[in-house]
C-alpha cells in the first residue's frame, strides 16, 4: 500500500513543480501536534503555509482561515491533518476549490477519496509525511 498512495515521482512532483503555496488543514497555534512541526519543515523549505483551523489562529506568521473556502487567494496543495473520517471531505474542498494536489498526512488514508481526487486531475498521496519527504528527496 505504501508505494500505490505515493510514489516518488508524484511527491517529487508535488514538492518541486505544483506550487509553493499550502494549506495545512489541521494546523492551529498547538505545538504539542505534528502539523505545527510540519508546517516548520515546508516553510524553511520555501513553501508557503496557510492555517486551516476552525480558530483560524496565527501560525508561524501566517494568517489562518477557518475552511479553505475561505481562503482568498489560490492554494497549489492542500496538506490535510485531520482523521482519516474527515480527510475525504476535505479532498472533495480541495477539488472544488481548484487545488492542484492533495496530501494526506501519515496515517490518514482514504482510499475512496484518493480515487475521487485522482479522477479530477489532482495528484496525491496518502499516509506520507512532506516533513520526512522533503530532504530525502
Amino acid at each position: 500500500m505504501y508505494g500505490e498512495y505515493g510514489d516518488d515521482a508524484t511527491i517529487r512532483r508535488i514538492l518541486t513543480e505544483l506550487g509553493d503555496t499550502w494549506a495545512v488543514v489541521g494546523l492551529s497555534a498547538n505545538r504539542d501536534r505534528a502539523a505545527h512541526g510540519v508546517a516548520r519543515v515546508l516553510q524553511r523549505f520555501g513553501k508557503r503555509i496557510v492555517p486551516v483551523h476552525p480558530k483560524a489562529e496565527t501560525v508561524h506568521g501566517e494568517p489562518g482561515y477557518a475552511s479553505l473556502a475561505d481562503i482568498p487567494f489560490d492554494v497549489d496543495v492542500v496538506d490535510v491533518f485531520v482523521n482519516s473520517a474527515l480527510a475525504g471531505a476535505v479532498a472533495d474542498e480541495a477539488v472544488a476549490r481548484g487545488a492542484k494536489a492533495v496530501w494526506f498526512q501519515l496515517g490518514v488514508v482514504d482510499p475512496d477519496a484518493y480515487e475521487r481526487t485522482r479522477a479530477a486531475g489532482l495528484e496525491m498521496v496518502m499516509d506520507r509525511c512532506p516533513a520526512i519527504e522533503i530532504p530525502r528527496l
